[in-house]
């Protein structure tokens, strides 16, 4: 979709959408195909919107910039990954078609269009942030824009930082088309040798290792300038193939399937990731990227050597791999980024001096990320690794830091002479390599490190602490919606509920018996777990709802995803919507339902909200009778999409909320204001548009919202410091009846 710069001011207009028109709603039941919409299509559809906020005004210059580079980041994903699965299906000949009716082949013609669109938007945008940045005093400069000072300057970078990395590569029958590694980018040249005419084809891999925007040298509060690597390489192409003069060049790039196949019955599990991520790096090609103005020979050429098909190829008018403009934003211009955000401590371990589990003991804690801080979780561990009292510890790892101090903790409870268990997922896509070398770190320091199912993702994040106290064994646990990453905790929205509550931690001491010994539970007193439980436990509270509303009871659903694609929750929704359930539905990303189907879903409002966080939490609250928010509501915080693969083939975690003052936080505060954001939020269309919602007289951002509000359960003392709404009032009432 094209539009204009100031498009996102009039944020009202009707034609402010993203997503192409699916088929009229007319006549779509229950056993109609088109009433979902399509998985990969949706997706584009969500990256679309970090497009269009890349063209937001209310975002400074260079987090705009930080949009437009995530989208084509995601994009390169999105081919490496879903396209390319879609491919060996349709070559494969396979017949299966997807929830919406569409056949693998039928599924790349719609992405082609739409991808191709989205990429012509990245550029377009793009065009439109370099005007603006010029105008700030940022710039990519052409080599005719350079002086002799730049040039000189230039010359001893090239040699000192580049010309020793660089390996150019003559291809002809004595020296083969090389193999070009996944996302590689590539100048291609048609040389003319001086000496004897002789005429030959070149290639000149540019190394990922090297900046792709070289930044000229500059006095504080002069311009920022830089220069495109592409084009420094080309200005001292003599030195590289001195003697030859160029006739044509141009530049390319490749995108890799690395949808890797392991061996589900391998001897040595680890092993077989290590040969199998050697593999990814030889995919076969998805995505070929080529620059317009490449010579028809040269793009012939590259086009057979690589053996790409005519669906893979997109001639690119403009930048290739925009994904690197992420190099422009600059620390030294924060008039143009967002204000610093320092997230805030709970206040009520700060009560109990700092001690986690004092504070825990005294009452069930939520901690509201990126807005609270990350580390109360370190702390939480790092308090175990070091109290004498503390027996054991378990913890799952989907994905962390390089250098994580959770990791840092384990082992320092390990060497304590703790009994310490690592549960470490080593199929988290592109993390695998690193979660390898944690896992060996921590063996080496005595951690019990379990890989888990070769069939199953160990997706859940749990931590338990086995301490000894005065009253006896009492054990505290962790449960969060989000990776144990103190990187990404500073950018995604994600929730980490802390508990002693006796029923909570036996379930997970269950649960992590079930991950690392295979003891299936014979029961379980609270928690809901992939993939044997939590689908079934939805299911049942949606029911639940229906016979409120069959009952003439207020019935309602509020949830909050990154992905909605399961079919039979989407249908009990469905199902839900004709009895009369209003329900709610705040997802980040994909959508497979469809909203606002007369006869269908009247009462489902779905909608998406995009900005400077990325929603990550997953919440699902049923009204249980009563009207949404309520104290009777039952709330669930969850690792898990509504997806088959977390709901079949991952062991997640659904955890109830019971503690007034944290189910108030969750429902009254979280949720309430998910729902009620018109600044970064979109709604999304029977016919399967997004529309950007209108910001209103009284407009309200739930990031702004949360950045600015003290949330409830983490706040102690600080409670009697300001007035707080009669829900989080009632809720802290009982939780002294509770405690009393």
């Amino acid at each position: 979709m094209s539009m204009p710069q100031n498009a996102l001011e009039s944020a009202t207009d009707e034609d402010l959408t993203v997503g192409a028109h699916e088929p009229e709603d007319r006549g779509i039941t229950l056993e109609s195909p088109e009433r979902f919409i399509n998985r990969e299509l949706s997706w584009l559809d969500f990256n679309h919107r970090v497009v269009e906020e890349a063209e937001n005004p209310r975002h400074p210059l260079l987090e705009r910039v930080r949009f437009l580079s995530i989208s084509a980041s995601n994009l390169d994903e999105f081919y490496s990954v879903r396209v390319a699965g879609l491919v060996n299906q349709a070559k494969a000949g396979g017949m299966h078609v997807s929830s919406d009716g569409r056949s693998a082949a039928q599924q790349l013609a719609e992405i082609k269009t739409r991808s191709s669109a989205l990429l012509k938007d990245q550029q377009r945008v793009w065009r439109e942030l370099a005007g603006l940045l010029r105008k700030k005093g940022i710039e990519v400069c052409k080599p005719s824009a350079l002086s002799a000072e730049d040039r000189a300057w230039l010359d001893a970078w090239f040699m000192e930082r580049i010309f020793a990395v660089i390996t150019p590569l003559a291809v002809d029958p004595a020296h083969p088309f090389p193999f070009i590694p996944n996302m590689g980018l590539v100048m291609v040249l048609m040389l003319q040798r001086a000496e004897d005419g002789m005429v030959m084809r070149g290639l000149l891999p540019l190394p990922n290792q090297v900046e792709r925007f070289v930044r000229l040298p500059g006095a504080p509060g002069a311009p920022i300038r830089f220069v495109q690597l592409e084009d420094l390489v080309f200005m001292f192409l003599d030195r590289v193939f001195p003697g030859f003069e160029v006739t044509g060049k141009g530049s390319f790039r490749i995108i890799r399937d690395t949808d890797v196949e392991f061996e589900e019955e391998a001897e040595d599990l680890v092993r077989s990731y290590e040969s199998a991520l050697k593999r990814r790096r030889r995919g076969v090609v998805i995505h070929l990227e080529i620059e317009t103005n490449m010579p028809a020979g040269l793009r012939d050429f590259v086009i057979d050597k690589l053996d790409a098909e005519p669906d893979e190829i997109h001639v690119q008018d403009g930048l290739l791999a925009p994904g690197d403009l992420r190099q422009l934003i600059v620390a030294d211009r924060p008039d143009l980024l967002f204000p610093p955000y320092t997230p805030r401590f709970p206040e009520r371990i700060r009560d109990f001096g700092g001690d986690c589990f004092a504070a825990i003991r005294a009452k069930d804690i939520v901690v509201h990320h990126p807005y609270e801080s990350f580390d109360v979780v370190v702390q939480f561990l790092r308090q175990a690794a070091q109290d004498p009292n503390v027996i054991a510890v378990k913890q799952t790892l989907y994905r962390t830091s390089r250098d994580s101090p959770i990791v840092k903790a384990l082992i320092e409870a390990a060497e304590a002479g703790k009994s310490v268990t690592a549960m470490v997922e080593l199929r988290a896509r592109f993390d695998e390599e690193a979660n390898i070398r944690l896992a060996r770190s921590m063996e080496a320091a005595g951690v019990q490190v379990v890989f888990g199912f070769t069939e199953l993702k160990t997706h859940a994040k749990l931590s338990l602490v086995v301490r000894r106290e005065a009253v006896g064994i009492r054990s505290y646990a962790h449960f969060g919606t989000g990776n144990y990453h103190p990187i990404t905790a500073r950018i995604y929205t994600d929730l980490s509920f802390f508990t002693s509550d006796p029923a909570l931690t036996r379930d997970a001491a269950r649960l992590f018996n079930f991950m690392t010994g295979y003891a299936k539970p014979e029961r379980m007193e609270e928690i809901g777990f992939s993939p044997l439980t939590t689908r079934d436990i939805l299911l049942d509270l949606i029911q639940k709802e229906i016979g409120f509303a069959k009952a003439g009871r207020p019935a309602q659903v509020w949830i909050k995803l990154n992905s909605l694609v399961d079919r039979r929750l989407i249908d009990a929704l469905y199902e839900a919507s004709m009895a009369g359930v209003k329900i709610t539905a705040v997802v980040r990303g994909i959508c497979c339902l469809r909203p606002g189907v007369p006869g269908l879903s009247e009462t489902i409002k779905v909608k998406s909200i995009v900005g400077r966080f990325l929603e990550h939490s997953r919440i699902f609250a049923f009204g249980n009778g009563h009207g949404l928010p309520s104290r009777h509501a039952k709330v669930y915080i969850s690792s898990a999409d509504w997806m088959e693969r977390n709901l079949d083939w991952r062991v997640e975690t659904l955890v109830p909320i019971h503690t007034p003052t944290v189910h108030a936080q969750i429902l009254d505060q979280i949720m309430a204001t998910n729902i009620r954001d018109t600044l970064q939020s979109w709604d999304l269309r029977a016919d399967g548009v997004w529309k950007r919602v209108a910001a209103g007289r009284r407009p309200v951002s739930a990031h702004d919202y949360f950045m600015t509000n003290p949330s409830l359960s983490g706040r102690g003392s600080a409670l009697h410091e300001a007035p707080l709404p009669a829900p989080f009032l009632a809720a802290r009432r009982q939780d002294r009846v509770n405690q009393d």
